[in-house]
């Protein structure tokens, strides 16, 4: 069994606090994680025991043996008041873990009754390191500490890396028609059935019109109009759909970066799928050959590059915060990643060469700020290339 990067984080939150949450997609592992920390594990899918919930969450909560875990806690929102009232009564920390495949915390009510109470934990889909069991590796703490060795991996293993994504289940079929069945079940079995928990649905076909719409615009800037109008939708039920899909965990929104370096910087968010295997679904690829002639290879390495740094994030030493970059004199820059007074500005590209004007807008970016930024470009090659004191490239086989 794979062993989870976050483990030690969950661990400790739960050695300090009253209630953990443990918030994830759909499969991407919380159940076989939690039942590993608590033998006593209560599973809110079950019907019977969902009804017992709801139908007194007070003494279901009162006679559960602790500690103990709740699975798929927003199958019975109820319970979340009653976890309150009993901490409130006799408070110890580690007696509930619960889990939840849509952001409960999200809800402001949610976040007022367990104010003081509770500690959000994020697991994603596996990391790279994950899977070659290098788990307690991170990638952001290296890159801050600018050790950069590599480890020289095959441009075909990344790719298959980057076609299957992360999900567990995943990672054992072997061939195109398997992978195909299973994710065409996983959007149909679970994101489906989330969306309808969270929304008000008339028509779910136009939801879905709208997951196949935005799945090709991964790694670009939101525009809300333009997306409602190629579904045929209002900008509000955009916005709806926007909210579901970051709610259970298949989209994340990445903020832009401001500076004060003379320049006007565009203020819209970029959208990010957080999974390349989902995406690769969605856009009809499964072979390497089909990866090698898409026009959304780029987009496809920039998702991967995204969602390998986010994961090493949540469980990196210091705070960490990712943007993007983008003035309106169009400087762009991939990724920001900003700890305390350093950054990271990171750029991605798909060829297998690179070279200094690769570099231009971090250049740019560099000469206008007084602070410290290093610059990074990963790309498909194999070699490491120092450019200079401040510039670096890395193969794509760093993360491995």
């Amino acid at each position: 069994m794979l062993k989870r990067s976050i483990d030690p984080v969950l661990k400790t939150a739960l050695k300090i606090s009253p209630i953990v949450l443990l918030k994830g997609a759909r499969q991407v592992g919380k159940s076989t994680l939690s039942m590993e920390l608590n033998p006593n594990y209560i599973v809110l899918d079950d019907v019977s025991t969902r009804i017992s919930a709801k139908d007194d969450p007070n003494r279901f909560v009162e006679i559960l043996q602790k500690p103990v875990t709740i699975d798929e806690i927003q199958k019975v929102p109820e319970l979340l008041e009653s976890l309150k009232l009993y901490i409130d009564k006799q408070r110890k920390n580690g007696d509930f873990l619960i889990t939840g495949s849509t952001n409960i915390l999200d809800m402001k009510q949610t976040q007022d009754t367990l104010a003081g109470r509770i500690i959000e934990i994020d697991l994603y889909p596996l990391s790279i390191k994950e899977k070659v069991h290098k788990n307690s590796e991170n990638i952001i703490d290296k890159l801050f500490n600018h050790d950069f060795d590599v480890v020289k991996v095959e441009t075909n293993q990344i790719i298959n890396d980057i076609l299957k994504g992360g999900y567990p289940d995943v990672q054992n079929l072997e061939s195109p028609l398997e992978k195909k069945l299973w994710f065409s079940s996983y959007v149909s079995t679970y994101i489906e059935r989330d969306a309808r928990d969270l929304g008000d649905f008339r028509d779910i076909d136009s939801f879905f019109r709208f997951v196949n719409i935005i799945a090709p615009r991964s790694t670009t800037l939101l525009n809300k109009s333009k997306i409602s109008k190629a579904v045929g939708i209002r900008v509000e039920t955009c916005e709806n759909y926007l909210v579901i899909l970051e709610q259970t965990f298949q989209l994340n929104m990445v903020r832009p970066f401001f500076d004060n370096i003379g320049k006007q910087f565009v203020k819209s968010p970029k959208i990010f799928l957080n999974d390349t295997g989902i995406m690769s679904y969605f856009l009809g690829i499964y072979t390497l050959e089909q990866f090698e002639t898409s026009t959304y290879k780029g987009a496809l390495v920039e998702t991967f590059i995204f969602n390998e740094l986010l994961k090493h994030i949540s469980f990196a030493i210091d705070d960490t915060k990712i943007y993007h970059y983008l003035t309106n004199d169009k400087k762009e820059i991939d990724f920001i990643l900003q700890r305390n007074n350093n950054i990271i500005a990171i750029e991605v590209k798909s060829s297998s060469k690179v070279g200094k004007d690769d570099f231009q807008h971090i250049r740019n970016y560099q000469k206008k700020s007084s602070k410290n930024i290093f610059g990074i470009v990963f790309y498909m090659g194999q070699n490491v290339l120092q450019i200079d004191e401040r510039c670096i490239a890395l193969p794509i086989g760093y993360f491995y």
